[in-house]
């Protein structure tokens, strides 16, 4: 992964995780263990698959970039429908909060986009490559005598 990258990636991974883990407390605090068990499952869901989204967008950026706008909205909305798949799936369950696991789901997914989009908006990344001026001063014009 180039610098850029990273940068972006831990730029949203930590006000996430920092999210996440105040849903934990306060999830602890309000419901008990079950509770801070919820949201700790949700803000790692939420990491892995925006973590994961994140690399895709990334990879098709560089191999097919004509297909970079589509494949964005596509996987925003994977994600999301993905998101409400673990909501409907968890919503029984006993090992944790359900609540807690839904509330914290949609606030990690919400900061990470927000971090993302922050962190793309303040990196200076070139949108268009500038080409090398190295070939064009070697070249020679005209007849050579």
């Amino acid at each position: 992964m180039p610098s850029n990258d990273v940068r972006i990636l831990l730029q949203a991974a930590a006000p996430t995780a920092a999210v996440g883990a105040i849903a934990a407390v306060v999830g602890g605090l309000v419901v008990g263990g079950k509770g801070a068990i919820g949201a700790g499952i949700a803000i790692l869901v939420v990491l892995l698959f925006m973590g994961i989204g994140l690399y895709v967008l990334q990879w098709t950026a560089k191999s097919l970039p004509h297909l970079f706008q589509a494949m964005g909205l596509m996987l925003y909305l994977a994600q999301i429908l993905l998101m409400f798949m673990f909501i409907a799936l968890f919503k029984d369950t006993t090992l944790f909060d359900p609540k807690v696991f839904a509330l914290t789901l949609v606030a990690g997914t919400l900061t990470w986009v927000a971090a993302q989009a922050r962190a793309q908006m303040k990196a200076k990344i070139l949108y268009v490559d500038p080409e090398s001026t190295t070939d064009a001063k070697n070249e020679k014009s005209g007849h050579s005598a």
